[in-house]
């Protein structure tokens, strides 16, 4: 199988944003506009006239709380609810505050078993360019989203390059994670299972899959322009690590440095698969 294009040089893309989050399971809302509106029982058409939008708007906004509208039209929006617009997009302030590269953090989780796997979900779906996996055994993704394999073929066929970076199950330093960890399922068995679940997408293009060894002490995730870093601690798995959920909004910020990270292993990587 040929190998994935890079990252770099891809990041600066403009995501497409009218897609809902239907495609791999429940829905993610912006609970709070919903709660807003039926307060004061607006319905979507009586707002979107209020605030001067379509009404297609009003659905979207409600249907995605990561979407966040221009500033004249969260005012109106705030204005006709009767409520402050940091409750209605608390992202939309915390952008306004920061300035540095702090910016790009979008959330902060003292462990990744923290982080809903609601958002993850989202991430899945709303990801078009690529989608990179770069734990050491990447095993806990198919117990969160059983259905991983088939959605992961489908974003293929679409034209989304996925990549997995592995750690060897059989190298020294996999060995010597075992013995740290000292679990009954061990790094080398998580490995395995992952391998098991990505053979049956050796064959599909948009698929690769590498072995490395170098990053046993840190995962990172990329879904377009969103990233999920956990830094592992000690003799602690995964799930016990922190999780933090970056963004890019910058050049050469937070979520450039962590990409380029893996886009440095992944040049220097291993094929899982012969003949790739």
């Amino acid at each position: 199988m040929a190998s994935l294009p890079s990252t770099r040089g891809r990041r600066n893309r403009t995501l497409g944003t009218s897609r809902t989050f239907h495609e791999y399971g429940e829905a993610v809302a912006n609970e709070a506009l919903r709660h807003a509106m039926d307060a004061v029982r607006f319905t979507d058409d009586k707002l979107a006239a209020k605030v001067g939008v379509d009404v297609k708007t009003i659905s979207r906004w409600k249907a995605d709380p990561g979407r966040v509208p221009h500033a004249r039209h969260r005012w109106a929006t705030a204005d006709a609810l009767g409520v402050d617009e940091s409750v209605l997009w608390p992202d939309a302030l915390r952008q306004t505050i920061k300035t540095g590269v702090d910016r790009e953090v979008v959330a902060v989780y003292s462990r990744r078993a923290d982080c809903p796997t609601a958002v993850w979900r989202r991430l899945l779906t709303n990801a078009t360019d690529t989608i990179t996996f770069a734990g050491y055994t990447n095993y806990f993704l198919w117990l969160q989203h059983p259905t991983l394999t088939s959605v992961l073929r489908r974003k293929a066929e679409c034209g989304t390059a996925v990549r997995f970076l592995l750690g060897d199950p059989d190298s020294d330093v996999t060995h010597r994670r075992e013995q740290i960890e000292d679990v009954p399922l061990t790094v080398g068995v998580r490995i395995r299972s992952t391998l098991a679940e990505l053979d049956t997408l050796r064959d599909q293009r948009g698929v690769d899959a590498r072995f490395s060894d170098a990053h046993i002490a840190m995962s990172v995730f990329l879904f377009d322009r969103d990233a999920m870093v956990t830094p592992h601690l000690s003799a602690q798995i995964g799930h016990d690590s922190p999780l933090l959920h970056l963004r890019r909004r910058q050049d050469d910020g937070l979520y450039d440095r962590f990409a380029s990270h893996i886009d440095d292993l992944w040049s220097e990587a291993r094929p899982v698969w012969r003949g790739t």
